[in-house]
């Protein structure tokens, strides 16, 4: 099963092992066409989509200290980072103290307030993990 690439470097390197497992099993094909396979399979019409679908950007690196703002379980948090592990490119591990607690329960009769948060963030400034209605858990401003 192949993993849904998180950055166009990732869908390279996808790209990059199955030219060479194709070439071991006798199917040699080009670097383009592998490319092309590697789009299809996720589901775009041609690399070119995919990559438009990517955008033309960078990632982002995060450092111990960025101040950082977004909506935490919908919420609007400021916040800075205190914790960074990369996790792979493009993504990682980021721990927050929010400047004031948020609450992370949505019911009139009761709270529960989180002032420090761990979370895995993608290029695109957002978790993987979604709430119940389907969006990202976490989504920074980028």
């Amino acid at each position: 099963m192949t993993q849904n690439p998180g950055t166009l470097a990732e869908a390279k390197k996808q790209a990059k092992l199955l030219r060479a497992k194709l070439s071991e099993d006798g199917h040699a094909i080009s670097h383009s066409k592998s490319l092309e396979l590697v789009a299809q399979q996720q589901g775009h019409r041609d690399w070119n989509a995919m990559f438009a679908s990517f955008g033309n950007q960078t990632s982002r690196v995060w450092q111990v200290g960025d101040r950082v703002s977004g909506r935490y379980l919908s919420q609007a948090f400021e916040a800075e980072i205190i914790a960074v592990k990369q996790v792979t490119e493009g993504w990682y591990r980021l721990t927050f103290k929010f400047d004031e607690a948020v609450d992370v329960v949505t019911f009139d009769s009761f709270s529960a307030f989180r002032q420090r948060v761990s979370a895995t963030v993608g290029p695109q400034g957002t978790t993987r993990e979604k709430t119940s209605n389907g969006q990202p858990q976490l989504v920074l401003d980028l």
